[in-house]
């Protein structure tokens, strides 16, 4: 079992930042890839970003360029820089661990751009 949990939500004009952090109850590496999801009301829950145990990352065209993500295995952590805010960015955002046996999920930390 993995514990998550986000930090780092909040309110922010457009084109404004945030930084938000997931700390894990465990050990991530190298069972672990640390993705972030977010899920704006009445939409359904997409991915924005992941990284592997690896440090291989990827992103979806929508953040692309906008959004950095990194983990710090020392620290059991996962970090999501978000630049260039826009409103089409709020949501609620939420970490998920996931190895070849299971998936976890964070309770999530409310993103929300203002215009």
């Amino acid at each position: 079992q993995v514990q998550l949990v986000e930090s780092g939500g909040g309110l922010v004009q457009a084109g404004g930042s945030l930084r938000l952090s997931c700390s894990a109850s465990t050990n991530i590496y190298p069972y672990y890839t640390m993705s972030w999801y977010r899920q704006a009301p009445g939409k359904e829950r997409e991915l924005v970003a992941f990284v592997t145990a690896g440090g291989t990352t990827d992103y979806p065209s929508s953040v692309k360029g906008r959004f950095s993500i990194s983990r710090d295995d020392a620290q059991n952590t996962v970090s999501l820089q978000m630049n260039n805010l826009k409103s089409e960015d709020t949501a609620v955002y939420y970490c998920n661990s996931k190895s070849s046996t299971s998936t976890f999920w964070g309770q999530g930390t409310q993103v929300t751009v203002s215009s």
